[in-house]
C-alpha cells in the first residue's frame, strides 16, 4: 500500500516536471521559429506565448477528460486559479510589498472577474461544461486576445511593452531577437511537443491511481498536487520579480494566466467532452467559492489600495493552507462517478 502510494507520488512529480519542461521548451522553440520566419514580436506574444504558456494546463485537462478523469481537469483549473492568487502572490508579498503600477492591470483584472463569473454561471446555473459552453468560453478568449491586440497597437501601449518583453524572455538571455540557431530551435520545439503529452498522460494516470490508493476522489489531486505543480512557473516568476521590485508586471501575467485557465483551458475542456456539475457538492460549497473570493479580494486590492502588503500576503498564504486542510478533511466527491 505505502509502496504503491510512494510510486504514484513519484510518477506524479515526474509527470509535472515533464509538463513544465515540455511547455517551456515548446514555447521557446516556437517563439524562436517564428522569429526566424520574420513574424513581429507583438504577434508572437499574442499567439504563441499567450496560448503556449497555458499548454501544460491545457494538455492535462484534455488528457483527463479523454481518460474519464474529469475531476482532475476541473480541479486543475479551479485549483490553479486559487494558487495563483493566494500562494503565488502571497508568498512574494511576504518578502516585499507588491505595488501595482502596470497601467493596464485594472482592465485585465475586470476581464478576470467577468471570466470568473461566467465559470460560476456554468457550474451553478448551467450545471454542465459542454460543447455549447466550451464554445462560449473559447469565443471569450478570442475576444480578449483581440482586445489585447487592439490595445497593444496604440502608441506607448503598456501591453505592447509587456508582450515584447515576454517574447525576449522566452528567446532566452543567450539569444537575440532573431531567435536561437535552427538546430537548437527544432530540438526545443520537437522535444517540447513530445514531453507535453507524455507528462500529461503520466500525471493524469498516476494522479488517478494515487486518488484510488488514498481512497479519495481524483478532484482532490487536481485541486492540490496538479494545481500546485502547474503554478510553479508563475510562483518562480513573481518571486524573482519581487526580489527586483518588479512584481507588478509579473502580477499582470498572473491575472492573464487566470483568464486563460478559465476561457482557453475550460473552453477546450468543454469541446473535448461534457462535465456535469449537478452533483458537484464539494466544488460548489468549497472550491469555487474560494476561487471567486480570491478573485474578488485581489481585484479589490488592485482597484483600491493598489498594493499587497506583507500582512495581506501572509493572510493569503494562511488562507491557502487553511483551504488545503479543509478540502483534505472534507475529501468528498466533487463530481459524480
Amino acid at each position: 500500500m505505502l509502496a504503491d502510494v510512494g510510486l504514484d507520488i513519484g510518477l506524479v512529480i515526474v509527470g509535472i516536471v515533464l509538463l513544465l519542461v515540455g511547455g517551456d521548451w515548446l514555447v521557446r522553440g516556437a517563439v524562436s521559429l517564428a522569429a526566424h520566419l520574420g513574424i513581429p514580436s507583438l504577434l508572437i506574444g499574442l499567439t504563441i506565448v499567450a496560448f503556449g504558456t497555458s499548454a501544460p494546463e491545457l494538455v492535462v485537462s484534455i488528457q483527463a477528460v479523454l481518460a474519464g478523469n474529469n475531476g482532475i481537469a476541473v480541479g486543475n483549473i479551479v485549483g490553479s486559479n486559487i494558487a495563483n492568487i493566494l500562494l503565488v502572490l502571497g508568498l512574494p508579498a511576504m518578502i516585499a510589498p507588491i505595488a501595482f503600477h502596470f497601467p493596464g492591470l485594472k482592465r485585465h483584472t475586470a476581464v478576470m472577474l467577468v471570466a470568473t463569473a461566467l465559470f460560476a454561471y456554468i457550474v451553478y446555473v448551467h450545471e454542465s461544461l459542454d460543447t455549447q459552453m466550451g464554445l462560449v468560453l473559447l469565443g471569450g478568449i478570442l475576444i480578449y486576445v483581440g482586445y489585447v491586440a487592439y490595445a497593444a497597437m496604440r502608441p506607448g501601449s503598456p501591453e505592447k511593452e509587456l508582450i515584447e518583453s515576454e517574447v525576449m524572455g522566452d528567446l532566452g538571455a543567450e539569444d537575440d531577437a532573431s531567435g536561437m540557431p535552427i538546430p537548437k530551435t527544432l530540438f526545443f520545439l520537437i522535444t517540447g511537443l513530445v514531453l507535453l503529452p507524455v507528462g500529461a498522460t503520466l500525471l493524469v494516470n498516476s494522479g488517478a491511481d494515487l486518488a484510488s490508493a488514498l481512497g479519495v476522489r481524483d478532484e482532490l489531486i487536481g485541486l492540490t498536487i496538479v494545481a500546485f505543480g502547474t503554478s510553479l512557473p508563475e510562483l518562480a516568476t513573481v518571486w524573482a520579480a519581487a526580489r527586483k521590485n518588479e512584481a507588478d508586471v509579473a502580477c499582470g501575467n498572473i491575472v492573464g494566466s487566470n483568464i486563460f485557465n478559465i476561457l482557453f483551458v475550460g473552453g477546450a475542456m468543454g469541446v473535448t467532452g461534457t462535465t456535469g456539475f449537478a452533483q458537484s457538492e464539494a466544488l460548489k460549497l468549497y472550491d469555487l467559492p474560494m476561487m471567486i473570493a480570491a478573485a474578488i479580494i485581489v481585484s479589490a486590492l488592485i482597484f483600491s489600495k493598489g498594493r499587497i502588503s506583507r500582512p495581506v500576503g501572509a493572510i493569503f498564504v494562511i488562507a491557502y493552507l487553511a483551504y488545503i486542510v479543509l478540502i483534505g478533511a472534507k475529501a468528498e466527491p466533487v463530481l459524480p462517478a
